[in-house]
């Protein structure tokens, strides 16, 4: 386990070691990010500009809440969800739909490191996010999914080492706010990950109102390590007595200390059940809801 004041301490001068001018910082508003946002802050104040792209595959409500807790430090918000649609048109396959995430985070932040004269780009990579991408299981965009070329003097990652427990202590040590230190692990490339097959508009509009659902019901109650909804694919239903061809909602709710392994949690009957109305009920396309029972192994914890 991580020491983690002299971690800070560490960290902070690596960090003053490592970037010797203006730089960006990738900002999701998620535990790792965020982690790396304050260490960076300390170490080189104003020269850090974190930087938060909205590519239209966030949680509802992400963005205004990013601009709300980030808004002392010189955050830049960037729209680029057309972009990032037209990057995944036609991509089903799910190795394909990361690289392609990946590529586009880094050449958006090329744009806008050129427009602040920053050659440095600091993110917070994890060491799961290296052992996963590393060893083949799936390329998380900020490890196997970044482009073999990039225009940054070099990448800075200070935590590259740390288990997401560890992230969250030193979350907690720096006094971060708790919907920040144990907020619940989000994908890099967000809800596109959550829909198993091509992206499209209609089908972000749908998972991202189911996920809202689901954390609604599990996150206060249970304190699921991740729980969310995605997306598998279109089944037939009835609704007002009409068939309909909807899609398939699978709810996911997992228990974990650091997400190399997960058990599926046992959730209570009448709970799935209140999900489950509520997901045909609020979200017209919608036509069944299903519950993912798989631990990891054999299964990720996100569909893909």
């Amino acid at each position: 386990m991580v020491k983690v004041d002299s971690f800070i301490l560490r960290s902070i001068e690596k960090i003053k070691e490592q970037v010797s001018g203006p730089a960006i910082i990738a900002l999701s508003g998620g535990v790792d990010s965020s982690v790396c946002a304050v260490l960076a802050h300390r170490a080189i104040g104003e020269l850090l500009f974190p930087i938060y792209i909205d590519t239209g595959f966030m949680r509802k409500g992400e963005t205004q809440r990013i601009k709300d807790t980030f808004s002392d430090m010189n955050l830049q918000v960037i729209d680029a969800k057309e972009r990032f649609l037209k990057a995944l048109k036609g991509i089903e396959d799910p190795e394909l739909k990361r690289k392609a995430v990946g590529e586009m985070f880094i050449r958006v932040f090329e744009e806008e490191a050129r427009l602040l004269k920053a050659e440095f780009l600091i993110q917070g990579t994890i060491y799961p996010d290296r052992i996963e991408s590393e060893g083949g299981i799936k390329s998380h965009h900020n490890v196997g999914g970044l482009p073999s070329v990039m225009d940054f003097r070099s990448i800075v990652e200070p935590l590259e080492d740390l288990y997401k427990d560890e992230v969250r202590e030193v979350a907690r040590a720096l006094d971060l706010p708790c919907e920040i230190s144990e907020r619940m692990p989000f994908p890099g490339p967000g809800l596109s990950v959550r829909i198993v097959g091509e992206v499209t508009q209609e089908k972000i509009e749908a998972v991202r109102e189911a996920n809202a659902i689901v954390e609604e019901e599990l996150l206060e109650r249970f304190h699921p390590w991740q729980t969310f909804a995605a997306i598998l694919g279109k089944g037939t239903g009835v609704k007002d007595g009409q068939r309909v061809h909807g899609w398939i909602v699978a709810i996911r709710a997992v228990s974990s200390r650091d997400g190399m392994t997960a058990e599926s949690m046992e959730l209570p009957w009448d709970v799935l059940k209140r999900i489950e109305s509520r997901i045909t009920g609020e979200v017209p396309s919608v036509a069944r809801v299903v519950y993912d029972l798989s631990s990891k192994p054999p299964a990720t914890i996100e569909f893909e």
